[in-house]
């Protein structure tokens, strides 16, 4: 589509609707909506603090505070005054704008916003529910075009989908066919031989969540029955959301596995969970949030919802990367699940995909194992898969270009229908994560043993607080570390066992597993004596 003379195309802004979605009719023209529009950045992020991006320890990189973030990274005032005129010349309000976080919120009915983004809003019914939607790209006066980046909350169909997996029947029958185990968090931490000593005191972890909520009196009973201290969990509400338990089979376990996961390997850190709804815009609202926020200042963010590449917007793709090479800034660690769908991450085209935000290149993409213990040693991993619906994601993503610190990778192709392409490769690390393996948790008054991906995004998140606890320095961006001085070192365990679909295990870092799963113990001592790289 050619844009109409006097405007600009939002790059990456085109949208088209669910599979099997049908429009029933328009949005009402007086329907009141919210959107978040965000605007460039005026400057480049790696030269504010470039020791936070490099193959540095922790003791030597330098990072910036929140308001420094704010105020270099932000937003130039006349380009917020720019978009507030052209807010308020197509009758819309200016609810908030923040320009430390490049985002300005405006409101208004459904056709004065149509007219200001040059689209069309439409009810769509659809396999995955009914949601308000648009079809082709956005559009915004020539003179905005290179100011936003990024307008969401125009459409609001639900964008991710959590990573995890109950033990059931299918899990029952794998258990007949080889050894079955759960395990408690502590548990595991054991065997993953995470920092003795060290209860994560002085960080705090953030949870995103895109739906369901806990019940205090589940975390009672569950930390109880671990003698671990129960967490005093800050709810952080983002555009409405709220902690809104509902069944078990739902997003609650999801919420009740990161958290109790999360709290009971890092039982001194403090919890803060924000809850947002499961559109683009909430998700990158809550980020942004997180990333942030002065009053819970979290060190790390585990994240357990995502999606293949292909269901997100280009614009929101950039502008979630920006999120997290922002928090890479600051010193926060950014931990997302890898995806529970095996190489093919859902999609139905005989193609591998990949999941996002983990194919972020500034996030710590979590894959999956199936680990078996033998009292307090791991007897074996390998590779989780019990089929194309229960096994880990990992590939090459098809948006992200190979990053510095995979470039002496030797990187496969990101799909065989797209020639040569390639990108940036995932996971960087991984976890125990087979049902069959799983996790013992505790959801709406139920015991469960629950695994996915989305376990090993919070396991994860509590060791990197233990790490900073005992080093007393974030760690920050791990990537050029793990791809760098480290590689190699023993600070993980490699796993050289099984595929994930289109993809094998092998030894050093591969498309399953990544580098493999933590030596808690190895990677602090490593961390603790890594020697700064010259310049």
């Amino acid at each position: 589509m050619q844009a109409p003379q006097n405007r600009t195309i939002v790059r990456g802004s085109d949208r088209a609707p669910l599979p099997r979605a049908h429009a029933v009719g328009p949005t009402p023209p007086d329907e009141r909506l919210e959107v978040t529009v965000h605007l460039r950045s005026k400057a480049v992020p790696e030269a504010l603090a470039p020791t936070a991006f490099a193959d540095q320890p922790p003791q030597t990189r330098q990072y910036l505070s929140r308001d420094e973030l704010a105020a270099r990274l932000g937003a130039a005032p006349p380009d917020v005054d720019a978009v507030t005129q052209f807010a308020r010349a197509h009758g819309l309000a200016v609810v908030s704008a923040d320009a430390g976080q490049r985002r300005v919120v405006l409101a208004g009915p459904a056709a004065a916003l149509c007219s200001a983004f040059g689209t069309a809003l439409y009810q769509y019914e659809s396999p995955a529910g009914r949601y308000r939607g648009r079809t082709g790209p956005l559009t915004v006066p020539n003179g905005l075009g290179d100011i936003i980046e990024g307008v969401f909350g125009l459409d609001n169909r639900p964008q991710a989908e959590p990573h995890f997996q109950v033990r059931g029947p299918a899990a029952g029958a794998v258990a007949a066919r080889r050894a079955s185990q759960s395990f408690t968090p502590p548990a595991l931490a054991q065997l993953y031989n995470f920092p003795a000593g060290a209860d994560g005191a002085g960080q705090c972890i953030a949870i995103i969540e895109l739906g369901g909520g806990f019940r205090p009196e589940d975390l009672t009973a569950y930390f109880g029955r671990l003698h671990l201290p129960v967490p005093a969990v800050a709810v952080v509400s983002i555009d409405g959301g709220s902690n809104q338990p509902t069944t078990a089979q739902g997003a609650d376990g999801e919420v009740m596995l990161d958290i109790e996961v999360a709290a009971a390997v890092a039982p001194g850190a403090r919890i803060a969970v924000y809850f947002a709804p499961n559109t683009t815009q909430g998700f990158l609202d809550a980020i942004t949030a997180a990333v942030h926020d002065q009053v819970n200042q979290p060190t790390v963010v585990s994240i357990s919802w995502g999606s293949a590449e292909k269901n997100w917007t280009g614009q929101a793709l950039d502008q979630y990367n920006q999120a997290f090479q922002a928090a890479a800034l600051i010193g926060v660690t950014v931990c997302c699940a890898a995806g529970d769908n095996g190489s093919a991450d859902g999609v139905a085209d005989g193609q591998p995909h990949v999941d996002f935000p983990a194919s972020s290149p500034f996030a710590l993409a979590c894959g999956g194992t199936r680990l078996v213990a033998a009292g307090p040693n791991i007897s074996s991993e390998v590779v989780w898969n019990e089929g194309p619906n229960s096994a880990t994601g990992g590939g090459i993503s098809s948006h992200f270009a190979v990053p510095a610190y995979q470039k002496s990778l030797s990187l496969p192709k990101a799909a065989a229908a797209r020639a040569a392409k390639r990108g940036r490769g995932l996971p960087d690390v991984a976890g125990n994560a087979d049902p069959a393996s799983g996790y013992e948790v505790r959801v709406d008054g139920q015991d469960l043993v629950i695994g996915g991906t989305s376990a090993v995004a919070p396991l994860w998140a509590g060791l990197v607080a233990l790490l900073n606890q005992q080093l007393g320095r974030p760690v920050g961006f791990l990537h050029p570390l793990l791809y760098g001085s480290l590689a190699g070192k023993g600070v993980l365990h490699d796993i050289v066992s099984g595929t994930n679909g289109a993809f094998a295990a092998r030894a050093g870092w591969d498309a399953c597993t990544g580098w493999g799963s933590p030596d808690g113990g190895a990677l602090l001592a490593a961390l603790a004596a890594a020697p700064a790289k010259s310049a």
